[in-house]
């Protein structure tokens, strides 16, 4: 028998562990009312309860609720006003949505290399620098640049993350996206949320999700005489309720995985060839990451994981230098459009042609933790892997 069905989790444990319907009161409400666009409902929707929810919450200016977070990237990205085949720095290492996002707007991917904790390079963006993308990947607190005037935070993985001045990630930058993907802190299966401090980016995001529209709940949508064109990104009322279950749950998640976390630093063995990676005060704790001497070692710990039913992943698929996304410059429109407006030349800024981030990639291993679990429940899981990892 697998770990997963002894401890009776799922063998991914995320946030959908808190699914309840004694809990579902506000999915209910939605279906009983028979009404499931937000725009359409008699009363404040759920999706502006859940909106106004997680703006308290985080100290957020202003909470567009859209269908995913790669739409979230978009309209953060729209929002600022750029040109078409004006270039967005992105981390090398981060999933090929957020390449997507940029390509999608019309706009260029420039591949900025990672540090040790593999967050964007500050080092490395040049004087002028107008656009960048920072990951917060795998619950990590990345350090955001400064003097560039449109930062964009990724907080796909990073729900209830802090910077050390208290802030919450998301909230520091010119705009911040959250993700209600299956594999993040809280989900929905899919969805998504897009925040910001700036009126007029808000006021731009909030048209351009609703075919540029300037809707008064209730009533068919109005379009003002300087509209602009936009596209539907609107959530619906049944997504949205179940994102507002989820995010009762945030506190309760967070503090699970900070437990779990702190059971495993104690517990997890100190031995050669292997070091545990630290983790910040404010990052959230999804998972343990292990840096392994050499790849053949690595492997060995995945095999050893998996041979027991212990969740793990490795890291090597967010390369993005080497994702044929960006390495083929493909397009479906017939003049390659917007990778026909590129500069010629590489758009990567690595000191080493990224050699040192892929010999981290191939050394890295992650292990989620399980928030839902009880402490009891934590410590034997975390046993389990200790002994896993004591084989290799």
């Amino acid at each position: 028998m697998t770990l997963d069905k002894r401890l009776g989790q799922r063998f991914l444990p995320y946030g959908a562990n808190y699914l309840d319907w004694s809990d579902m009161h506000e999915l209910r409400e939605a279906v009983e009312h028979g009404v499931l666009f937000r725009y359409q409902t008699e009363n404040e929707s759920i999706a502006s309860r859940l909106e106004r929810r997680v703006a308290e919450r985080l100290g957020a200016g202003h909470v567009l609720a859209v269908h995913n977070c790669t739409e979230a990237l978009r309209l953060a990205l729209i929002a600022a006003r750029p040109r078409s085949g004006d270039l967005v720095h992105i981390p090398a290492v981060t999933f090929v949505a957020v390449a997507g996002a940029v390509l999608s707007s019309g706009l260029i991917p420039v591949l900025v290399d990672v540090d040790d904790s593999l967050s964007l390079d500050r080092t490395l963006l040049p004087p002028g620098t107008q656009r960048v993308i920072v990951a917060h990947m795998e619950g990590t607190v990345a350090a955001l640049p400064q003097g560039v005037p449109y930062v964009v935070e990724d907080c796909a993985q990073a729900l209830g993350a802090r910077f050390p001045d208290g802030r919450h990630a998301g909230t520091a930058g010119y705009a911040g996206t959250f993700s209600f993907h299956h594999n993040k802190v809280l989900t929905s299966g899919e969805g998504g949320l897009v925040v910001t401090g700036d009126e007029d980016a808000w006021a731009t995001m909030r048209c351009y999700h609703d075919h540029g529209s300037a809707r008064v709940p209730g009533r068919y949508p109005t379009w003002n005489q300087d509209a602009h064109y936009g596209e539907n990104f609107v959530t619906s009322e049944g997504v949205a309720a179940v994102q507002y279950q989820q995010f009762r749950h945030l506190d309760e998640v967070l503090a699970g995985l900070e437990r779990m976390h702190a059971i495993a630093m104690e517990e997890l063995p100190d031995r050669q060839g292997l070091h545990v990676l630290p983790r910040a005060a404010g990052d959230v704790k999804i998972s343990l990451r292990f840096r392994w001497e050499s790849r053949e070692l690595r492997d060995a710990a995945v095999a050893a994981l998996t041979e027991r039913g212990i969740a793990n992943w490795t890291l090597n698929k967010y390369l993005l230098p080497e994702h044929p996304v960006l390495t083929g410059r493909r397009s479906l429109y017939s003049d390659g459009f917007p990778w026909n407006l590129a500069p010629g030349g590489p758009l990567a800024l690595s000191r080493d042609g990224f050699a040192r981030t892929r010999d981290l990639l191939d050394r890295t291993l992650c292990v989620p933790l399980s928030p839902e679990l009880p402490e009891a429940g934590q410590a034997l899981a975390v046993k389990a892997v200790r002994q896993a990892l004591e084989t290799v």
